[in-house]
C-alpha cells in the first residue's frame, strides 16, 4: 500500500534505529488488511526527546507511537495519564492521542515477555526469578512477572538507586513478594532475563555469570538486534530453554494493535506475515 495523505502514522521512537524490528512486522500485517497506517522509525537522542513528543503529536495523521530504549522512563513525565501497568513500571512503550489531544501512556513490554515464556510452559505461579535491569523493560517485566504470581524477584542493576526504586514500587503493589536487590548471580532461580542492553554489540560484557546456569533454568532474552544473543547461545549449550527477544516483541503487538483501535491479529498471522530477514 503506498504511502499517501490519506497515510495514518505510528512513529517508533528510540536511538539508535538499526535494530529496529518493529516496521516489518506491524507494516505487513497492516497492508494485509487493507489499513491505511504505517510504523515509521524516528531516531531521536535523549537531550532532544522532551521537546520532540509534544510536537510529534500536533500532527494531524499521527495515530500514536512505539516507544523503544532509551525512552521508555522518560516517556511517563510527558503523559497527561499512565495506565497501572506503567506506573509500577515507572516507563511506557506506547504513546496514544485521545480525542481531546491529551497523551495517555502504556506499557507492554512485561505483558509480551510473561505471555511469550509462558506459551512455552514456563509455570510462573510461585518461580523464583531473576531480572538483570531495572530500567523501562526490565521494570515492565518485574511488574508482569510479580503479576503472574512469582514468589521471589532479584533485581540487579548497574544504578543501585534504580533498582532500589523498582523495589520499592514492587512491595507498594505486592506486600508478599520476597525481593532480593544487587545480585545477577542466576544460582538458585527458576528463570534468569537479561533486560539489558548487553548483547546488542559483539564486544559487550554478559549480563551475568553465565557459567552459574543449570539446565533446568529458563533464560530470557529482551536484545531483538540479534536473534540468538552471547547469553542465549550459552544458555541452550547449558541445557537452558530459552526465549529470543523478538518472541516478547510478537506477543505484545496484539495487545499494541487494541491500544490503537486497530485490527488485532494473533502472534502466528504476524510471524507468518513479518519481513524480518
Amino acid at each position: 500500500m503506498q504511502i499517501s495523505g490519506h497515510t495514518r502514522l505510528i512513529a517508533h521512537l528510540g536511538y539508535p534505529t538499526e535494530g529496529f524490528k518493529a516496521p516489518m512486522i506491524y507494516n505487513p500485517w497492516f497492508a494485509e488488511q487493507g489499513v491505511d497506517v504505517k510504523v515509521v522509525p524516528v531516531g531521536v537522542k535523549p537531550e532532544d526527546y522532551a521537546t520532540l513528543v509534544p510536537a510529534l503529536f500536533t500532527m494531524s495523521n499521527i495515530a500514536g507511537a512505539l516507544v523503544t530504549m532509551p525512552h521508555k522512563i522518560a516517556t511517563c513525565a510527558l503523559m497527561a495519564r499512565l495506565s497501572p501497568t506503567a506506573t509500577i513500571a515507572g516507563a511506557c512503550n506506547a504513546i496514544r492521542r485521545e480525542a481531546d489531544g491529551s497523551l495517555t501512556g502504556e506499557m507492554f513490554d512485561g505483558d509480551g515477555f510473561v505471555r511469550g515464556i509462558q506459551r512455552k510452559g514456563f509455570q510462573t505461579q510461585g518461580a523464583r526469578a531473576l531480572v538483570v535491569g531495572s530500567g523501562g523493560v526490565g521494570s515492565a517485566i518485574a511488574a508482569s512477572l510479580a503479576a503472574s504470581g512469582v514468589s521471589a524477584l532479584t533485581l540487579y542493576d548497574n544504578r543501585p538507586e534504580v533498582a532500589g526504586a523498582l523495589a520499592t514500587r514492587l512491595q507498594a503493589h505486592y506486600p508478599r513478594l520476597k525481593l532480593t536487590l544487587m545480585s545477577n548471580d542466576p544460582t538458585g532461580h527458576h528463570l534468569v532475563v537479561n533486560a539489558t542492553p548487553l548483547g546488542m554489540n559483539p564486544d559487550d560484557p554478559l549480563p551475568l555469570p553465565a557459567e552459574r546456569l543449570t539446565p533446568e533454568m529458563f533464560v530470557g532474552e529482551v536484545v531483538m538486534k540479534q536473534t540468538i544473543t552471547p547469553l542465549l547461545k550459552l544458555a541452550r549449550e547449558h541445557g537452558c530453554a530459552i526465549q529470543q527477544g523478538t518472541d516478547m516483541l510478537f506477543e505484545m503487538i496484539p495487545a499494541y494493535l487494541d491500544f490503537f483501535h486497530l485490527p488485532v491479529a494473533t502472534p502466528e498471522q504476524l510471524r507468518k506475515l513479518a519481513q524480518l530477514d
